[in-house]
């Protein structure tokens, strides 16, 4: 709960942000001078984008949260809790590559199963490579709105 309240306070800040933004461009666009409508046009940019952003990065975790609840109800939600830790509670690497593995052969033996894809995310975010991580995890999601 904490998480969804701190998101709604950045989103809320980050709106009065976009706003106050706005304004600027607004003004800007305005003065009529060719150097002020540019910079207009450049502010007022930098608040679509950031909305862009802000959506899609909650798009990516309400669908990856729907998902992780599908494979909870499944049974089928990927459990690391077994696996050896170091000191610092992150997974041990050779544990972590060979589980990943594990997950990487489950796709070759399904590529269009979307729980396949959601489990190899997991597996590339427990051995440290979180881009790899959100890539797949958007495959997952190609192939969950698919299966629909």
């Amino acid at each position: 709960m904490k998480v969804r309240v701190t998101v709604g306070v950045l989103i809320a800040a980050l709106a009065v942000y976009f706003v106050l933004l706005a304004g600027r461009a607004v003004a800007l666009l305005r003065t009529g001078e060719v150097v002020g409508v540019l910079l207009g046009v450049g502010v007022l940019i930098l608040p679509l984008l950031g909305v862009w952003l802000v959506y899609s990065n909650l798009r990516f975790g309400w669908e990856t949260e729907k998902m992780a609840r599908e494979l909870d109800a499944d049974g089928l939600l990927p459990d690391v809790s077994a696996l050896p830790r170091r000191p610092s509670g992150r997974v041990d690497r050779d544990a972590a590559d060979s589980w990943f593995e594990e997950r990487r052969a489950e796709v070759e033996a399904s590529p269009d199963d979307w729980r396949t894809w959601f489990r190899l995310a997991y597996a590339y975010d427990v051995a440290g490579d979180r881009g790899r991580a959100r890539e797949t995890m958007r495959k997952a999601i190609e192939l969950h709105a698919a299966s629909r």
